[in-house]
Order: structure tokens, then C-alpha cells, then sequence
């Protein structure tokens, strides 16, 4: 069984910062892409942030970049995002997502539960 476990929300202000993780568990054989994604009140999930989790490839939102950086523990299948300069439209429930996650019972996809990121003086 495989679980993506996020942590590191709650509130912040404006200007401030944080640090989400990920934690992935499970029979693990390999994974291809993990990323972040976000989605506020009233509004779609939108990719945040992604990296190819052998080469360290990233990719951000035209949103977030320069103030969000991912990053990944190859060994520890974790995954993270420091998030800075932090502006109240960041305001949202933060998703950890895996793409195509290797195990013995095969390759799919996987989404945790969510964290909720909240930027209010």
C-alpha cells in the first residue's frame, strides 16, 4: 500500500515562509515524477511545482517562481517545498502528488491528503 503523507502547513504571513514535505511509504520500486499541486476555495487544482525524481529536473508555475523551491530525498522518498516570499493568494490546500509509482502490483499514480497552507497578517 502506498501513502503520501504531507506535512508542514498552517499559517503564515504575508512575506513569510514555509517548508511542506512528503513523505512517501510503501513497497517502493521506483518513482518518476513527484510534484505539488495546490487548490484553493472555489478554484481547479493547479500544478505547482515538479521534479523527475532521478534526474532532479524542476518545473514551476509561472506563479511560484523564484519564491518556491522543490526538492527531493532520492533515498528517503521524501519530497519537499520551500515556499518564501509567501503572498495571501498562495492561500490553499497543498497536494503531494506522485506520478507513476513503481511496485510489485504495478505503475499508477497516487495523491495525499493535503496540507492546508493559510497567508494572513
Amino acid at each position: 500500500q502506498v501513502q503520501l503523507v504531507e506535512s508542514g502547513g498552517g499559517l503564515a504571513q504575508p512575506g513569510g515562509s514555509l517548508r511542506l514535505s512528503c513523505a512517501v511509504s510503501g513497497s517502493i520500486i521506483s518513482i518518476r515524477v513527484m510534484g505539488w499541486y495546490r487548490q484553493a476555495p472555489g478554484k481547479q487544482r493547479e500544478l505547482v511545482a515538479t521534479i523527475v525524481t532521478r534526474s532532479g529536473n524542476t518545473d514551476y508555475s509561472d506563479s511560484v517562481k523564484d519564491r518556491f523551491t522543490i526538492s527531493r530525498d532520492h533515498a528517503n522518498n521524501t519530497v519537499y517545498l520551500q515556499m518564501n516570499s509567501l503572498k495571501p493568494e498562495d492561500t490553499a490546500r497543498y497536494y503531494c502528488h506522485g506520478e507513476k509509482i513503481a511496485t510489485m502490483t504495478g505503475v499508477k499514480d497516487y495523491w495525499g491528503q493535503g496540507t492546508q497552507v493559510t497567508v494572513s497578517s
